[in-house]
């Protein structure tokens, strides 16, 4: 069985920052695409970053220059570090993840979220 269990959310300033974590197992992680994906209030999610197996990354152009995805493969653990955090930046995010070596938007693994919130 496949889980995702994200940490790491929190109350920041603006400006401030935040590290996510993803612990996921149940699965050969190291192979798998995955993703960090948010939902503010009242707001469709959206996809923030990916991380394919072998470490290329994509972002959404609201976060560039400011969050960075990585994967730790030993730990079995996915990070979202979040810099220079805006009040826009506020919402629950979501790990996920998707049996392919390169990320083609299937997305078939969630975990529960982790609220961000930022303030002004």
């Amino acid at each position: 069985q496949v889980q995702l269990v994200e940490s790491g959310g929190g109350s920041v300033q603006s400006g401030g920052s935040l590290r996510l974590s993803c612990a996921v197992s149940g699965y050969a992680y190291s192979s798998y695409c995955m993703g960090w994906f948010r939902q503010a209030p009242g707001k469709e999610r959206e996809g923030v970053a990916a991380i394919d197996s072998d470490g290329s990354t994509n972002y959404a152009d609201s976060v560039k220059g400011r969050f960075t995805i990585s994967r730790d493969n030993a730990k079995n653990t996915l990070y979202l570090q979040m810099n220079s955090l805006k009040p826009e930046d506020t919402a629950m995010y979501y790990c996920a993840a998707e049996r392919s070596h390169r990320c083609i938007g299937s997305w078939p693994y969630w975990g529960q979220g982790t609220r961000v919130t930022v303030s002004s």
